[in-house]
């Protein structure tokens, strides 16, 4: 079986169809490389041939390289992967250059490539070492270059052409934030040359009329200047000042591949086009031998991957779901009926009071208003969604449901009652799932007549933005019940975990300790600025005094309250409730009150710290050094993922690091926690630990499953990967 076939029409004409046996995206490999280049050599050395056309045999392109290859390839050290790459490239510049005297730059056969749908990675770096790219006018496909947003760049000659065809100002946002388009704007852009009805149709004929200079990129013709200046032209000086400035700052230095790719693209501009190549190689190399690449690639794309596609499923015939019941239609409620809706899934939206029902409706509404408004959707669209939502206060309703989703206050009172009037009007068979993030699901579960047939689903805030949803199994949940919630998560194309019941489960299990050690911090004296710019380097998205104010500040006092009243007297944070009340009693409860831990001007942008905490809480002379404030803010969430593994809440190590970087954005850089101790190395973590506990406490002493691996000299991944379970 083969990747790429030829076929030779009587015109002379070899179109090449790139179609992956057995896959629903063609996604390159290193013997479908093989084979391409054996083909192109074939039409090149064929005097029939006039020209190539490049093509799928599948309703999209290309999704890129298959990354499984990429994370194996560095097995053979950084010169195998060297050598890989420039393989890859000597045979994307043969394409280029199509048989044309290197010296008059003629007598070349044109190669175009016709793009059906999207096109991804080497899916698009393919086409721009053709000489015209094609695509049809399919507004749902996508093109573009992804690869920074899973820890590594285009290596495949991406970044050098893009940059050259575009500069590198205009090729930013395609780089370095792995923007997609599609294909009309991807035209605009100037990352493709045609968007058309038939791409074949059109790419047949070009080749067929195309000249000796339609066949020449510009970095080839003699006087070649970069689009936007070269790196010591005035203009291209200040963009690359500037690029690397943004960079810096936005990653805080801590993503190899960002600063990698201007690397490679700064020295690649100084260069002739084929060293620009080689320097682009050993960029790439660089990064991918980089342990933060393979972490990153391993959980954003692998491991996600495995998940979403029911790693963790129990065996069981699909459960997908027809009709969803959700009751309450707060702000989470709402949020779950969009994504349903949107899905195509029936909704029925309950309330208390027919007004509340129709604001969660109305809430649904406002975002498709807003995606129509940038060309995202139609009112066709949104008609159709609207349609599949039913707004009521009437139990009956949920007739006909095959699964529920309460998302009604946090109070078991409430929740019991709502779970007993559903019960009533559903069919025997439905599944019960309560959307809670701090109220244990067994208790919840003494509520139902069916205890095996409830199951917690906690989703994130906001529904619509969030990509993870935990899943949490009560002591009586049973298999059918884990595989619909799985199913239904599949359907409205989120990210599952699944975790046991216990205090928090796993992502606020986690994040709590990382926001109560900042704010144990303050207390300390230690500096506002240090505690969130600490973070903020280690890769987190929010500061933990940030992240607080997001989420409200008497919310957290609520979870404070509840948690030192099941904990009694083994209750640690009480020098943290004495910020957090104090917080509270001032009013500052967060971004929602314009007023927290930072200041915010009247239109809720945040100004900055706000300087009554330093007043309250003056900051000592004595300022720790860097490092130890981020290790006192990594280990103390990181602790907890390895106690939730080792306790047996969680299941799956995989789980643990693309829940942890999907839900509460954990230095995606690391590849989670487990990965991140994997980087550091087991003994370093423990010596690391123990030096924490003895100046700070038991939060950060070492699980025993950590110095277990430390005296082994084992990983966690060599030890529990692909799903081994703990011992």
């Amino acid at each position: 079986m083969t990747d790429f076939i030829m076929k030779k029409d009587a015109d002379g004409v070899a179109v090449i169809t790139w179609d992956v046996p057995g896959k629903s995206m063609n996604v390159l490999s290193l013997e479908g490389a093989a084979e391409l280049d054996a083909l192109i050599d074939d039409a090149l050395s064929d005097e029939a041939v006039k020209g190539i056309v490049i093509t799928s045999g599948k309703k999209d392109f290309a999704a890129g390289m298959d990354l499984n290859v990429i994370a194996q390839m560095k097995g053979g050290g950084a010169q195998q992967v060297f050598d890989g790459i420039m393989t890859l490239h000597h045979a994307l510049r043969k394409i280029e250059r199509a048989g044309m005297d290197p010296k008059t730059l003629k007598g070349g056969k044109p190669v175009a490539a016709a793009l059906p749908g999207t096109a991804l990675g080497i899916g698009l770096e393919l086409p721009l070492a053709t000489h015209r790219i094609f695509a049809a006018d399919n507004p749902k496909a996508k093109i573009g270059l992804p690869e920074i947003m899973v820890g590594i760049f285009p290596g495949g000659g991406g970044t050098i052409r893009l940059s050259r065809k575009l500069g590198a100002m205009a090729a930013a946002p395609y780089l370095l934030e792995g923007k997609l388009s599609d294909p009309k704007k991807a035209k605009a852009a100037g990352l493709i040359d045609e968007v058309v009805a038939d791409p074949v149709a059109a790419a047949r004929e070009w080749v067929l009329n195309a000249k000796d200079a339609d066949l020449v990129k510009p970095w080839d013709q003699k006087g070649y200047k970069m689009p936007g200046g070269e790196p010591y032209h005035p203009a291209g000086f200040m963009t690359f000042v500037g690029a690397s400035a943004m960079v810096n700052g936005r990653t805080m230095g801590v993503y190899p591949a960002a600063k990698a790719l201007l690397s490679a693209v700064y020295e690649g501009a100084q260069v002739p086009f084929d060293t620009a190549l080689r320097i682009e190689a050993r960029w790439f190399t660089n990064v991918l031998m980089n342990p933060s690449s393979t972490a990153m690639i391993r959980s954003l794309f692998i491991n996600k991957e495995a998940l979403e596609k029911g790693a963790n499923r129990p065996e069981a015939p699909d459960r997908s779901v027809k009709k969803v019941g959700i009751l309450g239609a707060g702000m989470m409620g709402a949020g779950i009926a969009y994504v349903s809706a949107m899905a195509g899934i029936q909704v029925v939206l309950i309330d208390a009071k027919q007004e509340a029902a129709d604001k969660g409706k109305t809430y649904s509404e406002g975002l498709l208003d807003k995606a129509i408004s940038r060309k995202k959707s139609t009112e066709e669209k949104k008609a159709e969604v609207l349609g599949r939502i039913t707004a009521t206060t009437d139990y009956a309703a949920l007739e006909g449901c095959d699964l529920i989703v309460e998302a009604v206050f946090e109070d078991p009172a409430i929740k019991a009652e709502v779970t007993k009037r559903a019960e009533a009007v559903i069919p025997q068979d439905a599944i019960f799932a309560t959307n809670t993030s701090t109220l244990p699901i067994s208790d919840l579960a003494k509520a139902s007549a069916r205890p095996e047939q409830f199951i917690g689903i906690h989703f994130f805030s906001p529904v619509d933005k969030m990509m993870l949803v935990e899943i949490i199994k009560g002591q009586q949940t049973s298999p059918r019940a884990v595989a619909k919630a799985l199913d239904f998560v599949r359907q409205i194309r989120k990210t599952p975990i699944v975790v046991n019941d216990a205090r928090f489960f796993y992502a606020n299990r986690c994040i709590i300790p990382y926001i109560n050690e900042g704010i144990r911090l303050v207390a300390e004296g230690v500096s506002p600025v240090l505690v969130e710019n600490a973070a903020k380097m280690m890769g987190m998205p929010l500061g933990p005094l940030q992240l607080v104010d997001e989420t409200s500040i008497d919310l957290g006092v609520k979870i404070a309250k509840a948690t030192r009243t099941a904990m009694g007297d083994a209750y640690p944070d009480g020098n943290v409730d004495e910020v957090l009340f104090w917080m509270a009693d001032q009013g500052r409860l967060g971004r929602k009150s314009n007023a927290g831990f930072y200041a915010y001007g009247d239109d809720g942008k945040r100004q900055g710290l706000w300087d009554g905490l330093a007043a309250r809480y003056p900051q000592s002379d004595d300022q720790p050094d860097l490092t130890t404030v981020q290790h006192r803010l990594m280990f103390v969430q990181t602790l907890e993922a390895v106690r939730a593994f080792e306790q047996g809440v969680l299941e799956d190590i995989r789980e643990g690091d693309v829940g942890a970087i999907l839900g509460w954005g954990f230095a995606p850089w690391t590849g989670g926690p487990f990965a991140w101790l994997d980087m550091l190395g087991a003994a370093r973590a423990v010596e690391i630990c123990d030096r924490l506990s003895a100046e700070h406490g038991e939060r950060f002493a070492a699980p025993q499953m950590l110095r277990d691996m430390a005296e082994s000299g084992q990983s966690f991944y060599d030890r529990f990967g692909a799903g081994k379970k703990a011992a």
